[in-house]
Formats: C-alpha cells, sequence, structure tokens
C-alpha cells in the first residue's frame, strides 16, 4: 500500500512538472537550451578581414579559427598542430612532426604540404611582418613526407618556438582558401583547423561562429558564438543587463567595453560573474621621441609626465585595485625583466624642477603654459575613443601635468587609427601596452626597432644605434648569461630615457553568465579558449 501511495505522488509530481514546461516554466526551459549552445560577446569593432597573414582582423576571433605549430602554456612549449619536434644540435634546423587526421574546416588535410604553402605565403610579405623576427631569421621550409616538414634558419634565434606559437602571421589556412596560391593580396575564405569555424559575417553588425564538430581536439560544448558589434560603455551595460549579449572581456588592444563599477553592479545581480587573468602586460603612454617640433622629443619632459602620474591613485580609483600600479616597462615576473632599475617616484615637485632645469619656464608665479625659446609646453596625448579607463586616465593625467606648467590636447581616436599614427610617427603621447606574457620581453623588445611599431620612440634617444645593436645581439644570443646583460643594458636605456611610461599591469578581464564553466586563459592577452567553455 505504501508503495502504491509513492508511485501516485511520483506521478502527480511528473504531471505538475510537464505542465510547468508547457506554460511558464517552458520559456525558462527553452532559454537554458539555448545558452547551452551560444556565447553572445560584445566588441567594440567588427572582426573585420579574418586573414591570419595579415593584421586587421580581431585576434579573438582569429585565435578559434586558426592554430599554430605549437601552444605557449605557463609550463612551456607544447604540441599543438605539430605533436612533436627536433632541433638540430647547431640550432638551425627545427623538423616538426604533425599531427595525423587533422582537417581544415573546408574538409581539406592539413599536412606538410599545407604547412609549406602557408609558411612561403608569409614569407613572400615579409615586409608586413618586420616586428617579427622570425620572418627574417627563416631559410626555407622543406617537405620530408607528409606528416614532417622541416624549417631552416638562417643563424640561431632562440625565441623561434615562441614566435611560432602566437596566433599570428604563422598559423595555417586551407590552400582553397589561398587566392592564385597567395594570401597577401586577400584569401577567398577563412578555413583554419581550430575549434569553431566563421558561418556568417555582417559588417559592424555581427560574426557567428559554429563549433567545429570534427575538431581534432573534440567538439566544443558551446556550439555558437556571436560577436556583436556595441559600443563601450553604457551600451554595452544596458545590452548585458538585458541579455542581448552574455559576455564581455578585454579585447586585443587593451578596451574596456565597461568600467570596474559597472562590472561590480553586474556581479552584484547575481546574473553575471567577473574572472580576471594574472597580471599580463603593462599598459603605458609612448612617447615620440623623434619628433622634434615637438617638446616630448626631449627627456626632461617625458621624466616629467612621469614623475606627475600617480599610479597608486589610478590603480585605486580607475581599476578598483584590479590593476596594479607599474613602476617599470616590463613586470618583474617577465623573462629577463628583473634587472634592478631605478625608480621613479610621483613627485610633482620634482617634475616641475626638472622642467625648469631644462629651460622650460614660466613667465610669472603661477602662470598657466611653460615656455622655451617662445614655444609653448604643450602636446597631444591619443587616447582609445572606445576605453573607458584611457579617456579618464588622460583626463586625470591632463589635470596634473597643468600643475607643474604642461598643457595636454586629448585626442580620442579609434584604435586602428592610434596604431596607424604609431607607424607613422604622427603623435606626440598615445597609449599603448606591452605585447603580454606570451610575447615579452622579446616581441616588444623586437618592435624598439620595428619600423611599424615602436621605431619613433626609440629613434630620436642619443643611444637609438647601440639600442638596436643589442636587440639584434640578444636574439641570436646562445648563452643564457649573455642574453641576460644584453636584456638588462636593453631595458636600462629605454627606462633611463623614459620613451615608454608605465601606468599599471593589466590583466584579461571577463564578464560571463553565473553558470559559465572553464573560464581560463592562455599566455597571451589576445584570445580566450572558448572551447574549454561550457553551461552547468
Amino acid at each position: 500500500m505504501k508503495t502504491s501511495k509513492a508511485a501516485v505522488l511520483l506521478a502527480s509530481l511528473l504531471v505538475i512538472v510537464l505542465l510547468a514546461g508547457c506554460t511558464g516554466g517552458s520559456n525558462k526551459n527553452t532559454g537554458a537550451e539555448k545558452l547551452s549552445r551560444e556565447l553572445v560577446y560584445a566588441t567594440a569593432k567588427d572582426i573585420n578581414d579574418m586573414n591570419p597573414h595579415l593584421y586587421t582582423g580581431s585576434m579573438a576571433a582569429q585565435g578559434i579559427l586558426y592554430e599554430s605549430l605549437v601552444e605557449n602554456t605557463k609550463e612551456g612549449i607544447k604540441p599543438l598542430l605539430a605533436e612533436s619536434w627536433d632541433i638540430s644540435e647547431d640550432g638551425k634546423v627545427y623538423t616538426f612532426h604533425l599531427r595525423k587526421n587533422v582537417k581544415f574546416h573546408d574538409g581539406e588535410p592539413f599536412n606538410a604540404d599545407a604547412v609549406k604553402l602557408n609558411v612561403e605565403a608569409v614569407q613572400r610579405n615579409a615586409a608586413k611582418h618586420a616586428w617579427i623576427k622570425l620572418s627574417a631569421m627563416l631559410d626555407s621550409v622543406t617537405v620530408i613526407d607528409e606528416h614532417t616538414v622541416q624549417l631552416k634558419l638562417k643563424e640561431i634565434y632562440y625565441p623561434t618556438l615562441l614566435e611560432l606559437s602566437m596566433t599570428r602571421p604563422f598559423v595555417f589556412l586551407s590552400p582553397k582558401s589561398f587566392l592564385n596560391g597567395e594570401t597577401k593580396d586577400g584569401v577567398a575564405g577563412y578555413s583554419g583547423t581550430g575549434p569553431y569555424k566563421l558561418v556568417e559575417h555582417v559588417t559592424d553588425q555581427y560574426a557567428r561562429f559554429a563549433a567545429n564538430e570534427d575538431y581534432w581536439g573534440g567538439a566544443p560544448q558551446v556550439k555558437t558564438i556571436t560577436a556583436k558589434v556595441l559600443p563601450s560603455g553604457e551600451t554595452t551595460l544596458l545590452a548585458l543587463q538585458k541579455g542581448e549579449v552574455n559576455f564581455a572581456f578585454t579585447d586585443d588592444r587593451g578596451t574596456d567595453s565597461i568600467d570596474v563599477e559597472a562590472m561590480k553592479r553586474l556581479a552584484d545581480s547575481g546574473k553575471y560573474k567577473i574572472v580576471r587573468s594574472e597580471p599580463m602586460n603593462t599598459k603605458m603612454i609612448v612617447a615620440n621621441s623623434s619628433n622634434t617640433a615637438s617638446p616630448v622629443s626631449e627627456k626632461a619632459v617625458r621624466e616629467a609626465i612621469w614623475q606627475s602620474i600617480d599610479r597608486e591613485l589610478i590603480s585605486r580609483s580607475i581599476f578598483n585595485g584590479t590593476e596594479s600600479p607599474a613602476e617599470t616597462l616590463f613586470a618583474s615576473n617577465v623573462n629577463y625583466a628583473d634587472v634592478g632599475l631605478k625608480k621613479r617616484d610621483y613627485n610633482p615637485d620634482a617634475a616641475a624642477k626638472l622642467l625648469e632645469q631644462a629651460g622650460w619656464t614660466n613667465s610669472g608665479a603661477g602662470a598657466g603654459v611653460r615656455t622655451k625659446n617662445g614655444r609653448p609646453l604643450s602636446m597631444k596625448l591619443y587616447y582609445d575613443v572606445n576605453s573607458s579607463s584611457q579617456k579618464t586616465e588622460a583626463e586625470l593625467l591632463q589635470s596634473v601635468v597643468q600643475n607643474i606648467g604642461m598643457k595636454l590636447e586629448l585626442v580620442g581616436e579609434e584604435s586602428p587609427a592610434i596604431a596607424n599614427r604609431r607607424a607613422k610617427g604622427d603623435y606626440d603621447l598615445l597609449f599603448n601596452q606591452t605585447w603580454g606574457l606570451a610575447y615579452d620581453p622579446q616581441s616588444t623588445v623586437t618592435a624598439f626597432a620595428a619600423g611599424s611599431s615602436y621605431r619613433f620612440s626609440t629613434s630620436g634617444i642619443p643611444q637609438a644605434e647601440e639600442l638596436y645593436r643589442k636587440i639584434n645581439e640578444v636574439m641570436v644570443s646562445t648563452n643564457e648569461e649573455t642574453r641576460k646583460a644584453r636584456y638588462k643594458d636593453i631595458l636600462t636605456i629605454v627606462h633611463d630615457e623614459a620613451v615608454f611610461i608605465p601606468l599599471t599591469n593589466g590583466s584579461v578581464t571577463v564578464v560571463a553568465p553565473a553558470d559559465l564553466q572553464g573560464i581560463s586563459f592562455k599566455q597571451t592577452q589576445y584570445e580566450l579558449p572558448f572551447e574549454k567553455m561550457s553551461f552547468k
């Protein structure tokens, strides 16, 4: 009898559950089911051209479409599309043994011929890749057999595996996506070997990615990812609150879609959680030492700006303590960067004294902008218009340097425009950030001498030629102690000249649904392992 009553009770409960599923509960279940297969993330800019051998595309999006031979992890370089590799005794020949049964999104096989085709396509456009030293070091690519390929270098280059692990350009596109055997003038498609495929793109609106069900590493659990283009700030915050998007993260140029207080409100709602990586980079102001028409070409002016910045205040008031004050270009946990550089304290009085000694004087007590030989101490500072933190930092800096007789004109522009200014040397000061853990110090240091990166920042200093010589030496050094010594020299030169003015140590910050699991970070700030994520 007891068993019969229990059965009746169980049946009644099942009926109630089923009825709920046909009414209000139905919407809830459908929503949960939808979330289980879709992430919609806010992005301030379109994904653009996703050609992995060029630099206009979103790195976060390229990171889920394309893959490299090896992967940079906390434990060091690990296999990815190459299962293993051998390095010759002279350090110039790398032989990669490729993973078998890997296919591009369009069904084409990934093999040694595809590796050779891609690497040589990159090399035929070498001028575009001057920032990555490996491009200049590569001598030849040889197919040994279907799953074995050999890269030969002109000389030893210690960061070879590190640079092969980067998001671009040494990643692999299907041969069917090439145009006339090339990629430098465009591609016919975006078929990689990664965990997601690009299935739809409406420019400046959205891009949709579907899980690669045949992915060699196993099909991702989140079946659809959509990148939705939204203005940063209040628009993105409202979209998150309404559920129009359910994910946001620091983008590949360090732009934060919403500020720290907005993130806190989202987390307090219980619908979202905030996840932060360990410090990945250094956010900084880059000074153009070669711009002799600007006061910023003077070391004393750059040092005065450095000493006028209260980094503790920035960390506390703008980032709510989530980013730590940065005193040097690289944090001490970056390889080769713990070299005991002299700290410049926040000291506006010392900054004013530096300017006075350098001949920048006020016309009278309490007068406004200093002058020197009739020229005002006035400069332009460019910031990313999509970054709320950069705008706030710029306004703070504008205010504090005014107290020492310096005028800053603030100019907000889209990040591609600022990158173009940096490449052409058309700036006084601009916001930027180091490449990040996976790339540093070698990539940022190489960029000191690269025409498309920081050449204008460094070329105006007295030790420019010595700096470039030491950069060349460190990249081919085979002796660890010599390498440490060269890096110390390099970092000391740029620190003493104050051409890179550090602000805070930045992290990748993710705003995600509270029930999203598997959120983790790579050794790069430019992409996220979406394929590891899943909903409860």
